[in-house]
């Protein structure tokens, strides 16, 4: 079982790479705990996939203190990664998105495999039923993806976008709709990303995806066909359009050549999505040392 982490986008909100800002006792990164958690969980590899120029930056601060712990690769994302043909808008600067950054890891990955974002803090639970569902899976479009209660992904400090989820009765996911998710006194409102119009009441309890998909190879055929699509529909929208990995999986769902089980989780989410977050992620990671889940020396 191999993890995947997207490191290649900046943090606009946050100011920053906030990949390598630290966040532990000891100067370890989200990205750290991550690879902690995902080892725990029998996983045996990992694929950063990065910007090409910051490939130093990642290799001596996060890189050489894990590569002794679990095997470690590094995949580029270019954004001139795209079809014969396309031509790249001079001002575009942002890479393609998450499906278009998966695809640039396929000549690492052979088997099944896990995605995350690098700036997220998922805990430990996500990672063991993953692994344990690929564990039991044969088929190889059965795919998988965490779902969080959105409470425990709220920020204090202003709206979230998570894409609040629907399962059917055998527990496969059926509907995401990207939203930007706040608190409005005691209830949680969502507003589509796609139609503004549309704002809706969400329950706690409810769950969203935070991009923690579970994947076999068969992934990588899909987003290679889906992208010479892409690029065709979005010509006049090169400048600002993105590839991005729920549209891809819900194409096939749709299409009925994939099913994604939405394995739940009781975890707590954390992440740095404004800079206020810092604090509340190191308080937090504090407290779980601890409670003995997190040893003080991360990688001693």
């Amino acid at each position: 079982m191999t993890l995947v982490i997207m490191a290649a986008g900046m943090g606009s909100r946050f100011g920053g790479l906030k990949q390598v800002e630290p966040v532990g006792p000891n100067g370890e990164f989200i990205l750290d705990y991550s690879v902690y958690d995902a080892i725990r969980a029998g996983y045996d590899k990992v694929v950063f996939i990065i910007k090409e120029e910051n490939y130093d930056l990642f290799r001596d601060t996060i890189g050489k203190r894990i590569e002794s712990k679990i095997k470690v690769e590094y995949a580029f994302q270019k954004i001139e990664d795209v079809p014969e043909g396309v031509e790249i808008p001079v001002g575009r600067v942002k890479p393609w998105g998450t499906s278009h950054a998966i695809l640039s890891a396929k000549k690492y990955v052979n088997e099944p495999f896990s995605i995350i974002n690098a700036d997220d803090f998922y805990g430990l639970d996500p990672y063991v039923k993953t692994k344990e569902y690929f564990d039991k899976v044969t088929d190889s479009n059965e795919y998988a993806m965490v779902g969080y209660n959105v409470i425990n992904t709220m920020s204090e400090n202003g709206s979230v976008k998570r894409g609040v989820c629907e399962k059917d009765s055998n527990g496969n996911l059926t509907s995401l709709i990207e939203s930007s998710i706040e608190k409005n006194g005691d209830k949680i409102m969502a507003t589509s990303l796609e139609d503004e119009n549309n704002i809706f009441e969400i329950n706690e309890n409810d769950l969203v995806s935070m991009n923690f998909f579970g994947f076999k190879p068969s992934i990588f055929n899909y987003l290679e066909e889906e992208m010479i699509e892409f690029f065709e529909n979005h010509k006049n929208d090169l400048d600002k359009c993105e590839f991005l990995i729920p549209t891809s999986v819900f194409k096939r769902i749709d299409e009925g050549k994939i099913n994604v089980k939405v394995l739940d989780t009781d975890e707590k989410w954390y992440g740095v999505t404004y800079k206020e977050d810092k604090e509340d992620l190191v308080n937090a990671i504090n407290k779980m040392i601890e409670e003995g889940k997190y040893p003080k020396n991360l990688w001693d």
